[in-house]
């Protein structure tokens, strides 16, 4: 996997409309890790594009009444089955973070890049999942000189007041070593 021109070139690219300028460009030094469904406990289905696209119908589902005028994005988004789709190249803001704070630096939007999980914060996420995740992280490592593997953080940890994704059964130190696996140079050369 590799980052090219701000596009994961693994990724099905679904533009959002939900994104603006980062104020500095070269301020990219956060990742924040999400969860999403829609609606919430079900996978699969078009629900998250339509949200981060402003086409959810509020009809669809009695839950999409309180959501559909939303205007949120992020920047990928990992479906159950480990496909990744793109919203928003990565140096542009998406709207993820809300009001946050990371290490006393406010509005984590302006230098992050969101990664939405397809999954709720009561259910294990797949294996396919944990691989992509780490195979995306360690591109955007690789392309970004401001993000390190210590600058990951979920969402409930930049906005503990008010959200609780990824959530208790998201494994960090699985995650963590399948990150460092990537990032390790081979020792069986090809």
């Amino acid at each position: 996997m590799k980052i090219l021109d701000h596009y994961l070139d693994r990724a099905h690219q679904v533009p959002s409309p939900n994104c603006d300028d980062r104020p500095d460009p070269q301020d990219i030094s956060l990742l924040v890790v999400h969860c999403i469904s829609l609606p919430p406990e079900q996978f699969g289905g078009p629900y998250i594009d339509q949200l981060f696209c402003n086409r959810l119908d509020p009809d669809a589902d009695p839950y999409f009444r309180d959501i559909h005028q939303l205007r949120v994005s992020a920047h990928l988004l990992i479906r159950r089955d480990g496909s990744i789709r793109q919203y928003v190249p990565f140096n542009r803001r998406a709207w993820h973070a809300g009001v946050s704070n990371y290490l006393g630096r406010e509005r984590c939007n302006d230098f992050s890049i969101g990664i939405e999980l397809e999954g709720s914060v009561t259910q294990a996420y797949t294996d396919a999942q944990y691989l992509q995740l780490a195979e995306a992280v360690a591109a955007l490592l690789a392309a970004y000189p401001g993000l390190s593997a210590q600058r990951i953080a979920g969402h409930s940890d930049i906005a503990p007041q008010r959200k609780t994704d990824p959530g208790p059964l998201f494994d960090w130190r699985r995650f963590h070593e399948l990150l460092k696996l990537r990032e390790e140079p081979s020792q069986n050369p090809v």
